[in-house]
């Protein structure tokens, strides 16, 4: 699933795709989205957190992403994201290990996978696609069951 370009992302068609592409991988177990709301303000949306790329097996493995408001940084809603994610992997799908990754100067973003028990494992060459070019991740494990 492509992410779009420019403001395409953010209309109503878009954003439908998008749910019902996500919709479809939860329907076959490879992916659990949640979206984070502001119920004192009309119940908007300020962020989002995802298991992705779900693997059973001996691997029992998830990627984690997520996004929260720029507005709302430094409020412990992303860490806190980041750990309900992290209990549902263990406890309700029974996963072994989440990996997440980070662009190298997502400072943030690394402070909230530390403070969720996440260690740093390696760089990433050209791991991802973000912003029109292939970028370098840091890339981050929780292992859940040890």
């Amino acid at each position: 699933m492509g992410t779009g370009a420019g403001r395409s992302l953010f209309t109503p068609r878009h954003q439908l795709d998008i749910i019902r592409a996500k919709l479809a991988q939860h329907s076959v177990g490879q992916e659990v989205p949640w979206v984070l709301v502001n119920r004192d303000d009309h119940a908007y949306i300020v962020g989002a957190v995802t298991l992705t790329g779900i693997v059973r097996g001996p691997f029992l493995n998830a990627n984690l992403g997520y996004w929260v408001d720029a507005s709302l940084n430094r409020r412990g809603i992303g860490a806190a994201a980041v750990r309900f994610a992290t209990d549902h992997a263990r406890t309700e799908l029974g996963l072994h290990r989440v990996q997440a990754a980070t662009l190298l100067h997502n400072e943030p973003s690394r402070k909230i996978l530390k403070r969720a028990g996440f260690r740093e494992i390696g760089v990433a060459p050209q791991y991802l696609k973000i912003a029109g070019r292939w970028q370098d991740h840091l890339l981050h494990q929780l292992v859940l069951h040890g």
